[in-house]
């Protein structure tokens, strides 16, 4: 939270205290990421008169601010940056002759931040302004003059030279009309959270035993007005926050000091903390997938238990084939409510085909009861691998936590290839998976995803959907062997093709089918192009 609007709200009235009666004096640079802001009451020829100092490092991967009475400047390597801003006005003579004293620079105004917004403004004389910009990983130091950009301290984020002063509040609709409008979203109303709020909240309402409500969102934003600093961890790395998440490592007093002593902290990690603490974030995402992946399993196999299965519903038609009104020509109903003697004679009521006989209903029950042992076979093999899933990181998690020596730690993640983003072989972690009739059919998410599904994952003899004509993901049919692909199954995979592309609300859309052997990838493609060249077309409906 050190760089978050909440906490540049109490930066900035603080920051302005510290500054009253300064003259931005200097500023420099010995580092690429890293910039040094000096202010003082006066410049002399090789030091300052009661300075006061900012660092500010401005990493992609860390952003945040040191406030200092005192920073050495190397003598090399070191550039001097905002010259404009730090220069004083001409010495002028007077109506004696006399040289007026050189001004040491811009005198410091004020101090503000900007509304639901993650900036924070140092605002100086003659309509110049440094600005703090704290966007995620681009994070920049920029000097206006008015409401333009003059210079920038990173040059690379060459788009922060349209940002304008005037178009930095962000004024948002909190009230509670408007958070019933969202449909209870609060991250719609409050984007400035951030992670560390977000978590409190659902420790929160966990204690509590409810959601997320308005009353408890109330009293968090309520805990910003008087919040207490304090450094805590937060998964696996040092972070500081205004909400009292978990027991605090340290409390400060203010804002700067608070962000003064988070800066150090997090830059003194050393490297087997810090590598230990990026390892373990990551064994953590892997943990939470993982569990996510067998309740959904579970919840299938309890979802199944809770009605009769395909072969139950197919012994139930055949035992009650006299009581089915059988229509001329030996069609059957559109629905047949009997007795289910497996549950109590409690009614239930079973779909029937009209254009088949009630024995040909019943044939294909039985036909789907054996595509239904499969999938549940699948659901069991995919809850073990689950299991041992989890159980291997959290043994891994036990082995890497107590870990101190870099060298160690190091050669466990070698060894167990645990920063290996794609170590993973099991397709059903990598794609979308649905088991259709026998069948499994895979759903790639996104424009990588579908290069990796289309090029290492299918083979010649599987069958490849796409919608035609517009941006999609890339739909496959496993092939089995000696099993020609039934036209049902081909069918529910195009609507799925149809469904995860820019067709979804169309009536009709064509989506082409054919073998993967006619699909190639062209070098300099990007990423998701091919070119097919052979191709039929089917019309369905996009369904999910």
């Amino acid at each position: 939270m050190h760089t978050n609007y909440y906490f540049l709200r109490q930066v900035a009235p603080a920051l302005q205290e510290r500054l009253r009666g300064l003259f931005f004096v200097d500023c420099f640079s010995q580092d690429r990421d890293e910039v040094v802001l000096v202010f003082a009451q006066a410049r002399g020829k090789i030091n300052y008169y009661k300075p006061f100092f900012i660092k500010a490092s401005l990493r992609p991967e860390f952003s945040g601010l040191l406030f200092a009475d005192d920073v050495r400047r190397a003598r090399t390597n070191s550039v001097d940056l905002f010259e404009a801003l730090t220069s004083g006005a001409s010495g002028e003579a007077d109506e004696a002759g006399e040289k007026v004293t050189e001004q040491p620079g811009k005198a410091v105004l004020g101090v503000r931040s900007f509304l639901n917004e993650r900036c924070l403004a140092i605002d100086l004389t003659d309509n110049y302004t440094l600005l703090f910009k704290f966007f995620g990983n681009r994070p920049n130091l920029l000097a206006f003059h008015e409401n333009i950009v003059i210079e920038l301290f990173n040059h690379k984020l060459a788009g922060d030279n349209n940002l304008r002063l005037d178009t930095l509040d962000r004024p948002i609709d909190q009230s509670e009309a408007a958070y019933d409008a969202a449909g209870g979203d609060y991250r719609k109303l409050f984007p400035t959270f951030g992670k560390v709020v977000r978590a409190y909240l659902n420790q929160r309402a966990e204690e509590a035993g409810k959601p997320v409500d308005w009353p408890l969102l109330q009293s968090v934003v309520a805990e910003f007005e008087t919040p207490t600093y304090t450094l805590v961890r937060f998964e696996h790395k040092p972070t500081l926050s205004l909400v009292p998440i978990s027991e605090p490592l340290r409390t400060y007093t203010g804002p700067l000091e608070a962000s003064s002593s988070f800066y150090i902290s997090f830059n003194g990690q050393n490297n087997v903390e810090r590598e230990r603490a990026e390892v373990l974030r990551l064994l953590d995402k892997r943990l939470k997938r993982a569990q996510s992946q067998l309740d959904a399993n579970l919840q299938r196999l309890i979802s199944r238990d809770e009605g009769p299965s395909h072969e139950e519903l197919g012994n139930l038609l055949m035992a009650n084939l006299h009581t089915i009104d059988v229509r001329p020509g030996g069609r059957s109903p559109e629905t047949v409510t009997v007795a289910d003697f497996y549950r109590n004679d409690t009614p239930v009521t079973i779909r029937l085909k009209p254009e088949l006989s009630p024995q040909r209903n019943a044939e294909m029950y039985y036909r789907k009861s054996k595509n239904e042992r499969i999938e549940i076979d699948h659901i069991h093999e995919q809850i073990a691998l689950r299991e041992a899933e989890i159980a291997q990181i959290k043994a891994d998690k036990a082995v890497i936590e107590p870990m101190q020596s870099l060298k160690e730690l190091r050669k466990y993640i070698k060894q167990h290839t645990l920063l290996d983003a794609a170590i993973t072989t099991d397709p059903t972690e990598l794609f979308k998976e649905v088991i259709y009739e026998g069948f499994t059919i895979r759903i790639g998410k996104n424009a990588k995803n579908n290069d990796l599904l289309t090029q290492r994952y299918t083979y010649k003899d599987d069958l490849w959907l796409h919608a035609r004509d517009v941006s999609g993901s890339h739909v496959v049919i496993k092939y089995r062997a000696g099993k020609p692909f039934p036209k049902t199954v081909i069918e529910r995979a195009a609507e799925l093709a149809a469904w995860n592309s820019k067709r979804r609300t169309d009536s009709l859309c064509p989506v082409i089918v054919t073998p993967k052997k006619y699909v190639r990838k062209p070098k300099g493609l990007a990423e998701g192009q091919v070119v097919v060249e052979k191709e039929d077309v089917v019309l369905v409906v996009p369904k999910g």
